[in-house]
């Protein structure tokens, strides 16, 4: 309610209007800047293999920039790759450790309503006895260990 409240306070003030010019003014002088970024490195471009040219020949300057250029999107690529690899890694991590408390925050809000019921601590016990065993097991059992599996 306190959101909603805030929401329509600032409608009323003409303060969310002043934000969104704001933000419509920085978005416009950023998109500005980069264009001229932009142009200032193709002219920088353009001014070095005009230099590559006079010094090497048209050909040459031309071969050396192509090249220079394709090896620049190859790292380019690489190193997304890489990051992405790490970001799906990071995401993952995340999501369990999200998992996790999810499932810790559901079986604390339902652990009243089981220890008021019929079976009372035994429904809980049953269940966090069987996990606690399963999770010494797999502490335990080395991951390439041919036993593992039950195999003899």
């Amino acid at each position: 309610m306190g959101l909603l409240a805030s929401l329509l306070s600032g409608f009323a003030s003409g303060e969310t209007l002043a934000a969104v010019r704001r933000a419509r003014t920085a978005a416009i002088v950023y998109v500005l800047s980069a264009l001229a970024a932009f142009c200032g490195l193709g002219f920088l471009v353009g001014a070095a293999y005009i230099w590559a040219s006079a010094r090497y020949g048209s050909l040459a300057a031309a071969l050396g920039f192509g090249v220079g250029f394709l090896v620049i999107a190859g790292v380019v690529l690489v190193i997304h790759r890489l990051m992405s690899g790490v970001r799906a890694r990071r995401e993952a991590k995340r999501r369990n450790a999200d998992m996790k408390a999810f499932g810790i925050t559901a079986a604390l809000a339902v652990l009243p309503a089981l220890l008021k019921g019929k079976g009372g601590l035994g429904v809980i016990l049953g269940p966090a006895v069987a996990l606690a065993a399963y999770a010494i097991y797999r502490e335990n059992v080395k991951p390439d260990d041919p036993d593992a599996g039950g195999q003899e």
